[in-house]
């Protein structure tokens, strides 16, 4: 789920922007809602960036809190310990707690943690959930005639610029191209990538027959292969071409391909099979490229915190609002259906599209069924933070 627009757009310096004016009379005072017309007078006037509002509230007033289970949302909370600062000591109290007694676990979330609704500054306090899994697809550790797509490691000629070394003001944005004589220029898009084949720069994990599967893989940014020999390996998100991620739904829809209600996970691989000519075109719609590494056997795949996600339990939020390793009470409605999905789970993972107050993606698990489950959803929710008694919230001075 780490989509980032071409950061060379962003590295652009605007000094040319305006010709060279006569000298004129200083004008007025800019307007304080919106910029002036003429670049030399006035700067862009700019909107606040959203931040998050934490609003105090009582667990009876969680939807569904009365009732929920929490024996397996204390073992998700455990993964993430120990955890420094203010969630320290309520790792240590969560350690103590025996297994499977919900009671138990009911008491040491209800007494070490209060709920605070997260709501935007900018208003709402609902916002979209999506879902996201760990597809497995079937692979080959050496191309043959079926085994035709390479699972690419990272390029050898892809360079990686830390804009925030040279300007603090863009941090968290990263610079991703090749050298061309002296010159950096973007990296090869999807299209250039798959046309090199074996001869692209880069080393080949594995190969698979499916490159329908290895693009929902690149979208998943982490995944297993099922190689011909039984073995089965875990890889996951390395690196990426530094192009935006392009929607193929979206691609499908607009071009009357598919009809809105069937750009699916299942519906593209329908429309993919039926129309193997127009494949290649629409797969390189998204310029996009993931690269892979291999990755330890583990009971799950990776996330940001570098623990194994618990299927169900894990949820990827936008970490400049929601602390990771935190619990986040969630209450929102199954794919494609008005049946209430509330539960407590663990801040676990983050996610190029993960951006926003009330912004979540659910980890479905491993395999087809959570691939289904996944692929479909796409609901309004609400989230709450839990958040150790006695500790200032995040952001607080």
């Amino acid at each position: 789920m780490t989509h980032m627009r071409n950061a060379f757009v962003a590295a652009i310096v605007l000094l040319a922007a305006c010709a060279p004016v006569p000298p004129k009379p200083e004008p007025a005072a800019c307007p304080a809602q919106a910029p002036c017309p003429v670049c030399p007078v006035c700067p862009p006037v700019k909107p606040p960036p959203e931040s998050a509002r934490y609003i105090e509230a009582r667990f009876d007033a969680l939807p569904g809190w009365p009732s929920r289970g929490l024996d397996q949302s204390l073992r998700a909370f455990l993964a993430s310990c120990p955890r420094p600062g203010p969630l320290a000591n309520a790792c240590t109290l969560a350690a103590a707690v025996a297994p499977q007694d919900e009671q138990a676990a009911r008491v040491f979330f209800e007494s070490v943690f209060a709920p605070y609704a997260l709501v935007s500054s900018d208003g709402p306090d609902t916002g979209l959930i999506t879902g996201y899994y760990e597809p497995v697809i079937e692979g080959s550790r050496t191309p043959d005639d079926v085994h035709r797509y390479p699972i690419f490691g990272v390029p050898d000629d892809l360079i990686v610029v830390d804009l925030a070394a040279v300007n603090p003001d863009v941090r968290g944005m990263r610079l991703r191209g090749r050298v061309e004589g002296r010159r950096l220029v973007p990296y090869y898009a999807r299209g250039e990538i798959d046309s090199r084949g074996a001869g692209f720069a880069a080393p080949a994990i594995a190969w698979t027959a499916d490159p329908v599967a290895l693009f929902f893989l690149q979208i998943q940014g982490s995944g297993q292969v099922q190689l011909d020999d039984g073995e089965r390996i875990r890889i996951g998100y390395a690196d990426q071409n530094g192009h935006p991620y392009r929607s193929l739904g979206r691609y499908l829809v607009d071009r009357g391909e598919l009809p809105l209600e069937q750009a699916s996970m299942a519906g593209i691989k329908a429309w993919a099979a039926a129309n193997p000519a127009k494949l290649e075109d629409a797969l390189n719609s998204n310029p996009s490229y993931v690269f892979f590494r291999e990755l330890p056997a583990t009971n799950g795949p990776v996330g940001a915190l570098g623990i194994p996600l618990t299927a169900e339990f894990s949820l990827a939020v936008d970490r400049r609002h929601t602390p990771l390793g935190a619990p986040v009470y969630l209450a929102t409605t199954f794919p494609l259906s008005e049946e209430p999905l509330e539960r407590l789970m663990a801040a676990q993972d983050t996610g190029g599209a993960i951006r926003g107050v009330v912004r979540a993606d659910f980890f479905w698990g491993t395999g087809p069924e959570a691939g289904s489950f996944a692929g479909r959803m796409r609901q309004q929710g609400r989230m709450w933070l839990l958040w150790p008694r006695g500790e200032a919230l995040p952001g607080s001075p």
